[in-house]
């Protein structure tokens, strides 16, 4: 079984949990820290788990609302964590230095089995050392996740074929970014290749990977200032064909509930 809850996702910060199960193994995988370090605690609590219970620890990363407490959780946690050799030289300090022993470096294209739980790290354009996103399996069925990426690469599109779930980036309308009081520099960074994906870029990644088998999307990373979930629903479920109701929406606070791939 193979199931996933966002913890929190948007500017303010993200975290998602993935679990698998194999008999009576469960795997927990968070993929990134975005929050602060009490938050993350008190939400995974929420979500029926502990931080005790993660096996791993995996930062897309360096930005401060995706690396956020991970430090501090690995210190707390002794938990292993996963991430880029661009992530970890953009981060890495003397403060890391006692817990480098817990450091696995991550590759595009390598898979990592974690307990029941097998990812796959695909590169995406974002103005990051190294970022890398995931597609997670049980064995059985596949989850992907593609947030701050600039637009839907062919590596990207390619790596996210055949999932059944996907949590994917809207984070903001175009037409709402361009009317904003955003700096000019900002506006074409957010909205540039190697920002973040518009409502309409989601839709046209969407459109390239959905097939009868795609039975979930939950979008992620808004914008507060430039999206609303009512515009991101509207594009995503246009590209699916679907009703609007079919599609749902992380919150950044609420994170979304517990769904099963």
């Amino acid at each position: 079984m193979l199931r996933f809850k966002s913890l929190g996702s948007g500017s303010s910060g993200n975290a998602t949990l993935v679990e698998a199960q194999s008999g009576t193994q469960t795997t927990r995988l968070l993929i990134d820290c975005g929050l602060r370090l009490v938050d993350l605690e008190a939400r995974l609590i929420e979500a029926g788990t502990c931080a005790e219970d993660l096996n791993a620890i995996f930062i897309t990363h360096e930005h401060g609302d995706h690396i956020g407490c991970a430090r501090s959780f690995v210190k707390r946690y002794v938990t292993p964590v996963w991430m880029s050799q661009g992530t970890w030289m953009a981060v890495r300090d003397k403060t890391w230095t006692p817990h480098q022993h817990l450091l696995n470096v991550a590759r595009d294209g390598c898979a990592i089995e974690i307990g029941a739980l097998q990812t796959l790290p695909f590169t995406v354009p974002h103005d990051a050392r190294e970022p890398l996103q995931l597609r997670c399996t049980d064995g059985q069925r596949h989850l992907g996740i593609a947030t701050d990426l600039g637009h839907p690469s062919t590596h990207v599109v390619n790596a996210l074929q055949g999932c059944h779930a996907l949590l994917i980036e809207a984070n903001h309308d175009a037409e709402m970014l361009a009317a904003s009081s955003y700096p000019s520099f900002l506006k074409q960074r957010v909205a540039g290749p190697w920002g973040h994906l518009s409502n309409q870029a989601a839709a046209l990644l969407l459109s390239s990977v959905k097939h009868e088998q795609l039975s979930y999307v939950l979008a992620a990373h808004l914008s507060e200032r430039n999206n609303t979930p009512s515009l991101a629903r509207a594009s995503l479920s246009q590209a699916l064909g679907c009703s609007l109701s079919d599609i749902d929406v992380a919150d950044p606070i609420t994170g979304s509930a517990w769904i099963s791939v």
